[in-house]
């Protein structure tokens, strides 16, 4: 607000203000004490309009009232920064835009209540603002435990199906995707919970800021209002004294002239007012006096016209200033906090309502989320779980099924035999397509076997080979740990029937010309994996031994896990050299997968359930493979003792170092 709008030519102290005599009479209208406020049609055109509030370096070299625009400034700027924060934010730009009715200004500058209504209207604004922010914090608590929920039983859901005995194949890999699907939504929905509570802590704040604005301007209100009362309450008190002097001047001037009340020609400075001053004065018997020293009444005279002069320029003083301060508040300082309370309720109201229109935003945003999570609009997301769902293969997982299962357990005798000698009543085999032609071509002796692997005593293949561990070993693990270490349900997860056959046909031909970084092995890693097993379980005597196979099943059955520990090692130790290092470099690279379990889901139990039959081998005859099925938890948790005690079993304190 300019200041030449503001202030008016008597607070610039003119020489001759309205309604003053000139400078040296003795008479003073009394009718500028009771100058009603200022109305719009006094006030200059522009004395309403509405630039920023002028900092208080401005008011520097002012008149004394100043200090309330250096007070009141601060306080305004202060408290529109906060309108600056939320109007800047480019959420809010179209959803309410911060402008000021200088029509609404101008009408509350014309009521009475102005001030009151403003601050009742703010203290509803605030507890509107209270309510949004309570709705918030919690719809927030909701939200935060339904999305930790959801991803709770999404995880765990994920981790149990490992060690469930569901299916493989197709249905693991759509299971698993729509878990993580369903994990993304309630990472959303705790996103949304985070948002909520931040817009809960705003408008708290909010709330606070503005209430501490209101009480300021309430009290800046009050303070200039006590400031008008006590200048105004000062004009009377000097005008009173003005009044009690020029009683006694009156009567002074009677006494002096010995005149009647009649036939004086004196007039008081106040005129009617005057006149009844000059009549209590004779009726006060200012005649008596006559006959006194006329030396001392022309002295008293003196005396008493300087002291009026004196009470006159203080009266004309109070006046001058009195009115200054009633233009200054109600030209500048009453406009000024009036468009303070304005500006505070429209802060509190667009602050709830940008919030509102936020939390309306976000809600729309977390379920179109949620929609494009579970149908994303291009292939480049991903797939949804629709799509997750429909790509399981049922006819394609029970083919490959009935393959592994056909592979795995068709040399166990579980029915009706196929083969067997003609004086019981079997017919002799079909020679097979390979004996037919080795029969038509007898210079032909099949296929070249080279250095046999597969089936061939473990002793038997380190001696000959001249090695600490098994090649095929090494080479498959290095393999796996390089491409597979990281791939879901790696050793739980079987390969393809022929393109497992071809790599067993491959590596016990030739071991060293067999490329397994070739994109044919390492692009499914489960071929590799499965060789691996295979090679395991066709040897001879399997790795724990027979004759060990009673010793390993007492210390497991232990209920004591030191206990079990200790035993178990015991029959480590008992194992034969090959033996023993052979499971030492397996058990290593076993613990390698375990150790990528949140990625890969191979925990160390699972890993018992598929190595503890591999490991114990699958014994001949019906008796103890019976036996072995009815022992099988005791085999596993043997397994899983090994394995996650593998460094207190195998690895010494000078390999650690």
């Amino acid at each position: 607000m300019p200041d030449e709008a503001c202030v008016s030519p008597t607070w610039e102290h003119s020489a001759d203000p309205n309604g003053l005599s000139p400078s040296g009479s003795n008479h003073i209208s009394p009718n500028l004490l009771h100058t009603p406020p200022t109305s719009e049609s006094t006030l200059p055109t522009t004395a309403l309009s509405s630039p920023p509030p002028r900092s208080s370096s401005e008011s520097v070299g002012r008149t004394p009232s100043s200090k309330w625009r250096e007070s009141y400034g601060q306080s305004t700027l202060e408290r529109r920064g906060t309108v600056t924060t939320i109007t800047t934010n480019p959420e809010t730009q179209n959803v309410a835009e911060p402008s000021f009715d200088e029509n609404i200004l101008r009408m509350l500058c014309d009521l009475d209540c102005s001030v009151p209504l403003l601050l009742d209207r703010i203290k509803q604004s605030a507890a509107s603002c209270k309510e949004s922010s309570a709705f918030f914090k919690k719809r927030a608590v909701l939200e935060d435990e339904y999305g930790r929920n959801l991803q709770k039983l999404a995880r765990s859901t994920s981790e149990l199906y490992g060690l469930s005995e569901g299916k493989a194949g197709s249905f693991v890999g759509a299971w698993q995707s729509g878990m993580k699907i369903h994990d993304i939504m309630g990472e959303n929905r705790i996103r949304f919970a985070q948002k909520l509570n931040e817009m809960g802590d705003e408008l708290s704040n909010l709330v606070k800021e503005v209430d501490k604005t209101r009480k300021q301007t309430k009290d800046l209100a009050t303070r200039y209002e006590r400031v008008l009362q006590e200048s105004e309450t000062s004009v009377e008190k000097i005008k009173a004294r003005f009044d009690l002097t020029a009683e006694e001047l009156e009567r002074l001037l009677i006494q002096k002239e010995g005149e009647s009340y009649k036939d004086t020609g004196v007039r008081s400075p106040g005129g009617i007012g005057g006149k009844r001053a000059i009549g209590k004065a004779v009726a006060k018997g200012g005649l008596l006096l006559k006959g006194r020293n006329p030396g001392n009444l022309q002295r008293q005279e003196d005396d008493i016209r300087s002291r009026m002069s004196n009470a006159s320029d203080a009266y004309r003083k109070a006046v001058t200033e009195t009115q200054a301060i009633r233009q200054e508040y109600f030209n500048f300082q009453l406009p000024r906090i009036l468009r303070s309370l304005k500006e505070c309720a429209d802060e509190v109201d667009l602050g709830t309502q940008y919030h509102l229109s936020r939390y309306a935003f976000l809600s729309e945003s977390v379920l179109l989320n949620d929609g494009s999570t579970l149908t994303p609009a291009t292939p480049e997301e991903g797939p949804g779980l629709r799509a997750v769902i429909e790509s399981i293969d049922n006819r394609g997982d029970f083919k490959t099924f009935m393959q592994n299962y056909a592979y795995a357990h068709g040399g166990q005798v579980r029915g009706p035999r196929r083969e067997g000698p003609q004086d019981e009543g079997f017919l002799p085999p079909l020679p097979s397509h390979l004996e037919r032609v080795h029969a038509t071509h007898p210079g032909t002796n099949g296929v070249d076997k080279g250095r046999p692997t597969f089936g061939v005593d473990l002793g038997e293949q380190m001696s000959r080979d001249d090695v600490d561990v098994p090649p095929i070993l090494v080479k498959c693990c290095e393999a796996i740990e390089r491409y597979g270490i990281e791939a879901m349900g790696i050793y739980r997860i079987s390969g393809t029937l022929v393109k497992v056959n071809k790599l067993k046909e491959k590596l016990d031909k030739d071991l060293n010309s067999v490329d397994l970084d070739a994109d044919e092995w390492s692009g499914d890693i489960n071929n590799v994996a499965s060789v691996l097993k295979l090679w395991l379980r066709e040897l001879p005597d399997p790795l724990m031994t027979y004759e060990l196979h009673n010793g390993f099943l007492e210390a497991a059955r232990n209920d004591n896990d030191r206990l079990r520990h200790i035993r178990l090692h015991e029959r480590v130790n008992d194992l034969p050299d090959p033996n023993y290092a052979t499971l030492k470099y397996l058990m290593g690279h076993l613990n390698k997968i375990a150790q990528y379990e949140e990625v890969n889901n191979m925990s160390i139990s699972n890993l018992a359930i598929v190595f503890g039959p591999t490991l114990f081998g699958q014994q001949r005859g019906v008796q103890i493979d019976a036996a072995l099925q009815n022992k099988a938890r005791n085999l596993q948790s043997a397994v899983e003792t090994i394995l996650r005690h593998y460094a207190d079993i195998f690895v010494d304190e000078s390999e650690m170092a």
